[in-house]
């Protein structure tokens, strides 16, 4: 049976670098996210659609870690009919709160004004404790554009809820966390997964950037529902 193909996107403050791990098995198209327009991942999602129309690409498994859930969010908010599957990876439905909307204002500022340094101090919380991927993880939050980090932060500030528009979606989907993510933690994941009807898979040993972690993992879960859900 042909399936859908795969999207994956990256997690916030890094880029498509980190599915390397992935490509031999899983195949992805995996677009990195830039700084375009407003600060508003409606705009990003619209990017990835017009990579996939420039390759003549219909529906897709849609996945995305952390701020790539979100940007999967946004393109399911408005193209529904383009996503045959999703892929949830470390990543939350609910909107921020207050407080954490606050916070990543403060640091798009400190971005704008002193660069992507302004960051890489919270990459060894993205990983398991003792990880051996700090420096790798460092060096490409360092590579990355002081505009696409800033304005990442402030399009991640502004999401709506989308936990309604999961629940409604009527696709096969499947929850991937780290079992030592500290940001958005297994038990939040079992939740989100059982709210919106998807299956949840635990990646042990890691931690908020599991597939960079356990690509080898990732892979057997995302292929093994995928071979369970016919997508």
């Amino acid at each position: 049976m042909e399936t859908s193909p795969l999207v994956l996107l990256h997690a916030f403050p890094v880029d498509s670098r980190m599915w390397d791990g992935v490509r031999e098995r899983l195949d992805p198209i995996t677009p990195d996210q830039r700084a375009g327009g407003e600060p508003d991942l409606a705009g990003a999602a619209r990017r990835v659609l017009a990579e996939l129309d420039g390759r003549g690409i219909g529906r897709v498994v849609l996945g995305g870690c952390s701020m790539g859930g979100y940007v999967a969010m946004a393109l399911l908010r408005i193209a529904p009919e383009r996503v045959a599957g999703l892929v949830l990876v470390d990543t939350k439905a609910v909107a921020d709160v207050e407080e954490a909307r606050d916070k990543r204002l403060a640091v798009a500022r400190e971005v704008d004004e002193h660069g992507v340094g302004a960051v890489v101090g919270s990459v060894s919380g993205l990983l398991a404790p003792g990880s051996p991927l700090v420096d790798e993880v460092r060096a490409v939050v360092l590579g990355q554009r002081a505009e696409d980090v800033a304005w990442a932060q402030r399009a991640m500030a502004a999401r709506p809820d989308s936990t309604a528009l999961l629940r409604e979606a009527d696709v096969p989907k499947l929850v991937v966390v780290g079992e030592h993510d500290a940001v958005t933690p297994p038990e939040r994941a079992r939740a989100l997964a059982g709210e919106i009807g998807a299956t949840c898979v635990e990646l042990a040993g890691v931690g908020h950037l599991s597939p960079w972690e356990a690509p080898g993992a990732f892979a057997d879960a995302v292929l093994d529902w995928r071979r369970a859900t016919g997508v």
